[in-house]
């Protein structure tokens, strides 16, 4: 994918990364899904925050996500990812380490001629994320490839 900025620029995989990490750390603070961050954002949206990433990460991600609360007008809700029972998860995974996880799931389910935004709406919008999003299950540590084929195949088995 070309920055939008500066087309001769590709974005990175970790540009990527940022901005995985940012819905995530957005969603959690609004108790919202990472769809509902995703969806509000939009494509055109995303393919500027993925351009602007490598700027971006320098600055106080408290920040940036209040900026994105602003920018977008999202609201709080309900869902909340630390809602979990203590004898199944111990420890909750923190928001960088869920960013990785949807970065990785994002580039190991990338389509032809798809950029990281259409990507990033596709898999946040997958039911798939609702068992990730499950500390309660295990899916959310299972290694990447496993992940992926259960992308494929609809659910984990």
């Amino acid at each position: 994918m070309n920055n939008v900025y500066f087309p001769e620029d590709e974005i990175s995989t970790d540009d990527l990364y940022f901005v995985c990490y940012m819905i995530e750390r957005t969603a959690r603070q609004l108790k919202q899904p990472n769809k509902y961050v995703a969806n509000a954002m939009g494509h055109d949206e995303l393919a500027k925050k993925l351009s602007l990433a490598d700027t971006l990460h320098s600055e106080n991600p408290l920040a940036v996500s209040a900026d994105w609360i602003d920018e977008y007008h999202l609201r709080p809700g309900n869902y909340n990812v630390a809602n979990v029972r203590p004898d199944l998860c111990s420890k909750i995974p923190t928001a960088t380490q869920m960013g990785k996880v949807y970065k990785r799931l994002i580039l190991n389910t990338l389509q032809q001629n798809e950029d990281y935004a259409d990507a990033i709406l596709r898999v946040y919008n997958n039911p798939i994320c609702e068992v990730i999003d499950n500390y309660n299950t295990s899916a959310y540590y299972e290694p990447s490839p496993y992940i992926a084929r259960s992308y494929y195949a609809g659910g984990f088995i």
